[in-house]
């Protein structure tokens, strides 16, 4: 089983899959939302506790994360490395092992491009995953990618 995880300060997307028989299965998958009304260290507090009882309940061989890349906005960024640091810190905690992929890798392992949109990762997650709807919101979507990339590269190492 594999928790995926899109990490941010206001959104963490995550997704739990486990390889099926002929095709992977997902678990779980949501959104962890805080709200900006609050301060960062209860924001981080709050992520940590939600993801460390999602780490308790499927007690995952592995936690996948994508890695941080942005371009522009330095303050947005510094909130999602803090983000990813108590992420990080959940699974370290708990002797999971950690893999990390980029947005590049993650759009790639999963439609072929790493190229693709947010729209391309939803429907080739309901495609991949056997959904009956696209995964919403994008940021559900993206940490199943993101789960999904790690088990594929578990298969093809």
């Amino acid at each position: 089983m594999i928790v995926g995880i899109d990490p941010g300060l206001a959104r963490v997307g995550y997704g739990v899959i486990s390889r099926g028989d002929r095709y992977p299965t997902p678990l779980a998958f949501g959104c962890i939302e805080t709200g900006s009304d609050r301060s960062t260290s209860q924001r981080l507090r709050e992520v940590y506790d939600r993801i460390s009882a999602i780490l308790d309940e499927h007690e995952p061989a592995w936690v996948a994360v994508e890695q941080l890349f942005f371009t522009r906005n330095v303050t947005s960024a510094m909130h999602v490395s803090e983000a990813r640091g108590v992420l990080l810190l959940a699974a370290e905690q708990r002797g999971i092992p950690i893999a990390e992929y980029t947005p590049n890798q993650i759009k790639q392992a999963v439609t072929g491009s790493g190229r693709a949109d947010k729209h391309q990762v939803q429907e080739m997650m309901r495609r991949l995953l056997r959904l009956q709807e696209i995964p919403k919101p994008d940021d559900a979507a993206d940490g199943l990618a993101v789960a999904l990339c790690h088990m594929n590269m578990l298969r093809y190492p």
